[in-house]
């Protein structure tokens, strides 16, 4: 039985995040079936933020993986070049849900094929509503989001035909589980 609720804080990020931002190009000789380059991807999620307007960095300096498993985002979130190594790195670092008003769709897809987190796309613009360290409940499930210190609950669009794909592991996983192509 996969996870389906998802508690803890959120870190805030405004529109338009891009996948420089996510992960730094400097970063993408890094493989992520080898392990420790797998937990290095992580070590660096979201450090192309520029400093001045996220002080509070996602994953602090010394540490592996980041306080944060929920991201909310603007709009186009995860914009720019086609890196998969965009949603590796946010869940190397222990991110599990993405809750954005948009997203670019090839950061969406890469988040499917690799099944390294959920982008759950809300009606709502939560990154005006919520702020970094405010702790949320998302219910795959019941496609909804609940702040913990006001009790609103902010619905998102349902995943459908994605969630078993991430479920799975990703598109391989996915693919191997139901038979489509041989297992290993």
């Amino acid at each position: 039985m996969t996870k389906s609720v998802f508690t803890g804080p959120v870190y805030v990020v405004r529109d338009n995040i891009d996948t420089d931002q996510i992960i730094s190009a400097q970063f993408l000789n890094l493989v992520p079936t080898i392990a420790e380059e797998y937990e290095k991807l992580g070590s660096h999620a979201l450090d192309g933020l520029p400093a001045s307007l996220y002080p509070n960095r996602y994953v602090k300096e010394g540490q592996m993986d980041s306080d944060y498993p929920i991201v909310v985002a603007g709009k186009n979130f995860g914009c720019g070049s086609s890196r998969e190594h965009a949603p590796i790195a946010l869940g190397s670092a222990n991110c599990q849900v993405v809750l954005a008003e948009s997203f670019a769709r090839i950061f969406f897809r890469n988040c499917v094929a690799t099944g390294e987190l959920y982008p759950c796309e809300c009606a709502d613009r939560l990154c005006d509503i919520l702020k970094t360290g405010d702790v949320v409940t998302v219910d795959l499930d019941a496609a909804t989001v609940t702040a913990k210190a006001t009790g609103k609950v902010y619905p998102f669009k349902p995943l459908g035909d994605v969630r078993p794909v991430v479920d799975a592991g990703g598109l391989f996983n996915y693919a191997r589980n139901s038979g489509m192509i041989a297992a290993k």
